[in-house]
């Protein structure tokens, strides 16, 4: 009896020491819970977009909105070219001379040329004179008359061909002289002082300052949606940047680009920092139709907002269990404007996060608003 009274005591007392061990599980995790819920970041969340974009995709290069290719119209070697690549030049700034002693024989040949046809002019004006009142005094013939008023003619005719003569010497000698038509920056240097120069052959190429566009192809099927003055976002990987463009020109013949029309797309001059001209670049035009050379409808698009980046990997977050903050690796294809194709690693029905009230990490608590 004694035993058995025992056994009972120890039983409660075994069943009590467990339900207080329950209680304090559950009261520790109900105060997890609490503070998780208290510390998790607010989100908003999204499905990937499919179907059809409204918007035509093209890719170009920045480039500067005006350049000039320097060369010169005489043959002769480089005397001096004192500018070299990545040079600022001003306007009418000297570059470069050309070797010009053969044009400068020509222009004196022409000043003497000038001398003697103003001799010739000046006896002949005065014959002229003379037999202007011989004739009105009935001592000279008509005849007479007329061929001293044919001397006069040829010889005012010889001073003006010697004048052209010395005019097209001081043009050709200015060809000799390399100015700059504009304030820019010399981007590309040819030839060097010593060298000979032909007509028409680049020596320098100097571009705008500060000013850019971008020169993209746009394909037969939907050049039609283009119009100039629209809106175009333009991407830069290389400075990892989208810039709101204007499309100020639309090329209206493909016939020497190989089928394919060239547009012209304007940056901004606040957007102008950290650009190069040569900078690959992808331009996303918005139609309002789509277009046959718009993203198909099997495609996974998301927000290149939403992209994380660590070294040569990407990836997006996503909804892990328990309401967590899950990085998730994708691979990526083209940019569409302001969106990036999902390769691989999202499905089309699956919810990502779009943005976040703070910086999220593999694992964090997160609260869907």
């Amino acid at each position: 009896m004694s035993k058995t009274i025992n056994l009972n005591r120890a039983l409660q007392l075994l069943t009590g020491i467990g339900i207080v061990i329950l209680s304090s599980c559950s009261s520790k995790q109900k105060s997890e819970a609490t503070v998780n819920a208290d510390s998790a970041i607010m989100v908003s969340i999204a499905i990937p977009a499919a179907g059809q974009a409204q918007s035509i995709n093209v890719s170009g290069q920045v480039e500067a909105s005006q350049s000039a290719t320097i060369s010169t119209r005489v043959m002769g070697y480089i005397t001096k070219l004192d500018v070299k690549i990545g040079d600022h030049v001003n306007k009418g700034q000297l570059l470069g001379t050309i070797s010009n002693d053969d044009i400068k024989a020509k222009r004196a040949q022409a000043d003497a040329q000038i001398a003697q046809a103003e001799t010739a002019y000046k006896n002949a004006q005065k014959d002229y004179d003379r037999f202007t009142v011989l004739y009105q005094q009935q001592s000279a013939s008509a005849k007479e008359m007329d061929n001293i008023a044919m001397q006069l003619s040829a010889a005012k005719a010889g001073l003006e061909s010697a004048r052209q003569m010395r005019n097209e010497a001081t043009a050709m000698l200015s060809y000799t002289s390399l100015t700059a038509p504009f304030e820019g920056i010399i981007t590309q240097k040819t030839l060097d002082d010593g060298s000979m120069a032909n007509p028409g052959m680049p020596i320098l190429t100097i571009e705008r300052k500060g000013s850019y566009q971008v020169s993209a192809s746009v394909p037969e099927s939907a050049v039609g949606q283009v119009k100039q003055g629209s809106t175009a976002l333009i991407s830069i990987s290389a400075i990892n940047k989208t810039i709101k463009g204007t499309i100020a020109q639309v090329n209206q013949s493909s016939a020497y680009t190989g089928g394919q029309y060239i547009i012209k797309v304007t940056i901004p001059d606040d957007e102008k920092t950290g650009l190069y001209a040569g900078m690959y670049a992808n331009v996303g035009i918005p139609v309002k139709q789509p277009a046959t050379a718009t993203i198909g409808s099997d495609q996974v698009m998301v927000p290149l907002a939403c992209i994380e980046h660590k070294d040569e990997l990407t990836g997006l977050y996503t909804i892990g269990n328990n309401n967590t903050a899950m990085l998730r690796w994708v691979r990526l294809g083209k940019v569409y404007g302001d969106k990036v194709e999902v390769l691989s690693g999202l499905a089309a029905d699956e919810q990502f996060i779009v943005s976040a009230d703070g910086k999220l990490f593999n694992g964090e608590p997160v609260k869907i608003k």
